[in-house]
């Protein structure tokens, strides 16, 4: 799996743990080894003008996800461009500050939501909502579990 990683927010990100986190959650999802994802750290500026670019909506929000070749978990998955996250760093840190954990697990939280979303889950349901947020905390706490033994807890989201 190629997972190509950029941050231009100068925020100071744990890319290594980034990067690891999106080779767990796209293995426990069984995504295909030879498909590619890229994930970008920026600016609320940039974050901004995707955000009233491709969703209509003013201002700076924490992650956007941009599927590619709609690759779908399974067995049978196949190899291509599962797609882009971007995750705005500043926004990133204020809900982190406001959920009191950290940026980074804030990052992981955001991360794990991103790929969900490449993968074809959403949340506009309470069904919905309620299977990928579920599956959201399950991939986190088997990432932590395996990176920090004995965490026992997973960030937790500041909104749905």
């Amino acid at each position: 799996m190629t997972i190509e990683i950029t941050d231009e927010s100068g925020a100071g990100i744990d890319l290594e743990t980034v990067r690891a986190l999106t080779a767990h959650v796209c293995a426990q999802m069984r995504i295909h080894p030879d498909a590619d994802v890229y994930v970008r750290f920026v600016e609320p500026g940039p974050m901004a003008d995707l955000h009233v670019q491709w969703m209509d909506l003013d201002g700076p929000t924490d992650v956007m996800s941009f599927p590619m070749d709609e690759l779908r978990p399974g067995d049978d998955a196949e190899p291509g461009v599962l797609g882009d996250i971007v995750v705005c760093s500043d926004v990133a840190a204020e809900q982190a500050a406001a959920a009191g954990h950290s940026l980074l697990d804030e990052v992981l939280l955001l991360v794990t939501h991103g790929l969900l979303h490449l993968l074809g889950y959403d949340h506009a349901e309470e069904d919905e909502k309620a299977e990928m947020f579920g599956l959201q905390r399950r991939l986190l706490l088997t990432f932590l579990a395996a990176t920090q033994p004995g965490r026992t807890n997973a960030p937790r989201p500041t909104e749905a």
